[in-house]
């Protein structure tokens, strides 16, 4: 079974703990729920996973194992990487992890619906969240965007209208099917959900020559992730072990303490608008509070549908009549569209 001694991030958090008066107090009922989650996943009947070369074996969740984890279609591991981000998750960053887990019932659903269609393991989900916080509005550095952090090249290839109206890695729907046929396709070539993820973050020429290189060429074993992790950028060595931290809390997110009110649904109606229609104009019409429209439409990224023809515009759920009505006045006449 685990041992304090084999994790690190456990003493050092103790230590701290130790030298913070104020902090006492609320970690020994953190302590708890840990403990209690531990003895879930490591009860007498189950040898504990051992580290070896920085990763874990695998196992397969017996009968006995949590019953939130009882249905993981990722493997079930433990290693020091992935306990030290559970640890920075319910200390030092719980404050945004409780947000992004909270935001995460805006999309959760659907997304988990998509992956369950295509027959992918639904913990995936968890990659919206440490690529963007579920933030559709999200751009790095490097000029990433969407909730899936599409880059440009990438975005056009699958599919994603970009140009000076529309720009549909903002788009929550759009943007997750392509990251679905992204994931799906880098699965293919590898053959580990492990080593898909981590060319999703940091591109396959690098995932592919760190392959190559130290783990023979070797595929279809989500233990070569482990084996190649060393030789990864640095934002793609955090990168699972974040993934699956954050899938073990989030399934037992009350037995660790956190605080998670989970957002309303991303759910809306649809009806055909003119081109040229204004967000601002046709939410004052129907009377939803500002920016209401612009929350259903972030692809649309000038505030107006693109000239020309008639596009579908999302609207609350129930309120399409009235959003025709809002339409109207419109040289070319709204209805009901299809998503």
């Amino acid at each position: 079974m685990p041992t304090m001694n084999n994790m690190p991030g456990i003493k050092k958090w103790l230590s701290w703990v130790g030298r913070s008066g104020q902090a006492r107090n609320w970690a020994a009922a953190g302590l708890v729920a840990l403990s209690a989650t531990f003895s879930l996943l490591f009860v007498d009947r189950i040898q504990a996973p051992q580290y070896v070369g920085g990763g874990a074996t695998n196992w397969s969740p017996p009968e006995v194992v949590s019953p939130a984890l009882a249905d993981a279609q990722l493997p079930i591991e433990v290693n020091e990487r992935i306990e030290q981000w559970m640890v920075r998750f319910t200390t030092s960053r719980q404050p945004a992890f409780e947000v992004m887990l909270s935001r995460g019932g805006l999309y959760s659903d659907m997304i988990r619906g998509k992956l369950s269609d295509r027959g992918m393991p639904e913990e995936l989900v968890y990659l919206a969240m440490i690529e963007s916080g579920f933030h559709t509005d999200a751009r790095s550095y490097v000029a990433a965007t969407g909730m899936w952090q599409f880059m440009d090249p990438t975005a056009r290839a699958y599919g994603l209208r970009i140009d000076q109206y529309v720009d549909e890695r903002r788009d929550p729907v759009r943007a997750t099917d392509a990251a679905l046929d992204y994931l799906s396709d880098l699965y293919q070539r590898y053959g580990s959900w492990y080593l898909a993820a981590a060319a999703y973050n940091a591109g396959p020429t690098r995932v592919s020559l760190a392959v190559a290189r130290y783990s023979d060429g070797r595929m279809g074993d989500e233990n070569v992730y482990w084996e190649i992790i060393d030789h990864l950028p640095k934002e793609t060595v955090q990168y699972v072990p974040k993934l699956l931290a954050a899938r073990n809390l989030a399934r037992s997110a009350a037995l660790y303490g956190l605080d998670v009110t989970l957002e309303d649904p991303y759910v809306y109606d649809l009806v055909w608008a003119p081109g040229g229609s204004s967000l601002e104009e046709v939410g004052k019409r129907m009377g939803l509070s500002d920016g209401r429209m612009r929350e259903l439409n972030p692809q649309l990224i000038r505030g107006v549908t693109p000239p020309g023809g008639v596009y579908p515009l999302r609207v609350p759920v129930g309120q399409a009549y009235t959003a025709m009505s809002a339409l109207a006045g419109h040289d070319l006449r709204s209805r009901l569209a299809d998503d």
